[in-house]
């Protein structure tokens, strides 16, 4: 039996025509109130009787709203098939829900979502965040999705307990369960669906552009400046040594590994506290020292080129290699290194329920 999860934060009477066309195609539901008070409460009254309602004391976030669900769903029933996800504002056809069930059953070893049609119908608020959010997740994980906001998803209930337990009370959550995905080859299917949008802003929706921005990237924010602060200790220890040593092959070699070896130590010491909140581990620190070395061997290799081969001086060559080695690091630390829950679940019974 499908279970449909829809968080509501601020509905209106077009929730009730959602649950309803739910129930019509024998789709069951599970609304989260997300701390709505007493304004909303004759809507969740009215549909009570025809879906479960799970109610916050107070307002949490999509994310939370999401897991909240999810975790009376693992718990209480036990006889669940498909997890369905939509928004409660009436952007998402029942149909296309319906549709993307069926999709999620035929492939059960991965996460169906409903893509919209980025074009110009879509208002610019969406459009550009979306277009941003896709080229960043891409970058970040290597996967390729042509729709990262969208609300509509749908996956067998066995992911259900890895989901609950994957950080993001509001909307960057829904950005870590698709990097969660991607690190985890779990696959991502997209279907195409239609959206419904209320007005040229879609006012409707409840993302807040600046604050749930800085949620869905920030820690792609925070390894950038885990990484300048290291590049900058990593430049600075550099030029001091190339102020008191000849600029000789071997010696800008020797002053850029210590350079290195230093604002390594400092960089990995940062990646565990305060980006990947990982801790310092042996094999993560043996992962890290290894990738620091192949950093290193291709640091010198490039400033070797830019500063013998393309005659460019030190300064500047030191400063155009490590922008070129930046992206690598990152990947690598944010897949391999510091992968948030690899060892989480273990294999997935995809048995059909």
């Amino acid at each position: 039996m499908p279970m449909v999860i829809i968080p509501a934060y601020r509905p209106d009477e077009v929730l009730i025509k959602i649950v309803r066309g739910l129930k019509e195609m024998n789709l069951m539901s599970v609304v989260v109130d997300d701390g709505n008070g007493d304004d909303c409460k004759f809507i969740f009254d009215e549909i009570s009787d025809i879906c479960t309602v799970i109610h916050h004391d107070r307002n949490r976030g999509k994310g939370a709203a999401i897991k909240t669900a999810l975790k009376y769903i693992n718990d209480e029933m036990k006889d669940v098939g498909i997890i369905g996800i939509m928004d409660a504002d009436g952007q998402h056809r029942t149909e296309d829900m319906a549709r993307l069930i069926n999709h999620a059953k035929d492939n059960r070893d991965a996460v169906s979502i409903g893509a919209r049609n980025v074009g110009s119908d879509m208002p610019l608020k969406s459009r550009l965040g979306n277009e941003i959010t896709r080229k960043v997740f891409s970058a970040v994980s290597g996967v390729k999705v042509s729709d990262t906001q969208t609300g509509l998803r749908a996956f067998d209930s066995a992911l259900a307990a890895r989901f609950m337990d994957i950080e993001g009370e509001r909307y960057e959550y829904e950005m870590n369960v698709l990097l969660y995905c991607a690190e985890n080859d779990i696959r991502i299917e997209e279907m195409s669906i239609e959206t419904i949008y209320h007005d040229s802003k879609n006012s409707c929706s409840s993302f807040r552009a600046v604050r749930d921005s800085f949620r869905i990237y920030k820690d792609i924010i925070k390894f950038t400046l885990s990484s300048m602060s290291s590049f900058l200790l990593d430049y600075v220890i550099f030029s001091v040594l190339m102020l008191v040593l000849p600029h000789t092959g071997i010696m800008i070699m020797a002053g850029n590994i210590a350079a290195r070896a230093v604002s390594a130590f400092y960089n990995y010491s940062m990646n565990c506290r305060h980006v990947f909140h990982t801790g310092r581990k042996v094999s993560t620190a043996l992962e890290y020292f290894a990738l620091a070395a192949v950093i290193l061997i291709l640091n010198n290799i490039i400033l070797g080129f830019f500063t013998g081969i393309m005659q460019i001086s030190v300064y500047p060559a030191k400063l155009m290699t490590e922008c070129v080695l930046f992206i690598i690091s990152w990947m690598v630390q944010r897949q391999i290194i510091f992968r948030k829950n690899r060892h989480i679940g273990g294999k997935i019974d995809f048995g059909l329920k």
